[in-house]
């Protein structure tokens, strides 16, 4: 497997077409729906396609993109966090989701504090960003215990729907 970067806790590496119940499972979970949207990936053709259209696709043209997140204990896959380039966005920006299971554990922030390291220092990325809906209270502050600032509102030329920029 080709690991990214890993905390105390979690080994962070890049997804791959075996990685596609996983998928269908956190695409379809409640916080990613009502969050982040459907993403209509329903069965493994569903998966496959997205994985290949999406975080494949961005690590051959860009050099990262999202990576699963995996408990080192038992290999337990538990979330998505990664680097996207959004056509909509100026700078790469953090995402992040997780199964509903492992929420509240400190999760969240372990592996989104690991790959935004990674995006500065091994990526030498020089500004990150992140976005979030104004109603995402966790995200938010998340968001803010990362050190982004979060810079007001921001509607992307694709969606009428506004959300909040943040940046380091």
């Amino acid at each position: 497997m080709n690991t990214i970067t890993h905390t105390e806790r979690l080994a962070i590496r890049q997804l791959t077409l075996g990685d596609t119940d996983f998928i269908i499972e956190l695409l379809n979970s409640p916080g990613w729906l009502k969050f982040i949207g459907d993403r209509n990936v329903h069965n493994i053709e569903d998966a496959i396609n997205y994985l290949t259209n999406g975080p494949l696709k961005s690590y051959a043209e860009n050099g990262f993109g999202l990576y699963l997140v995996v408990t080192k204990a038992d290999d337990t896959p538990i979330g998505m966090c990664g680097v996207l380039k959004r056509a909509t966005l100026d700078h790469p920006d953090i995402g992040y989701a997780l199964l509903p299971a492992f929420a509240g554990m400190g999760y969240a922030y372990e592996m989104a504090n690991a790959v935004l390291k990674h995006a500065l220092h091994d990526l030498k990325l020089p500004v990150i960003c992140a976005i979030t809906l104004p109603g995402n209270t966790a995200s938010v502050k998340l968001l803010g215990k990362l050190g982004l600032q979060n810079k007001g509102p921001f509607v992307a030329e694709d969606s009428k729907e506004t959300l909040l920029l943040f940046q380091n």
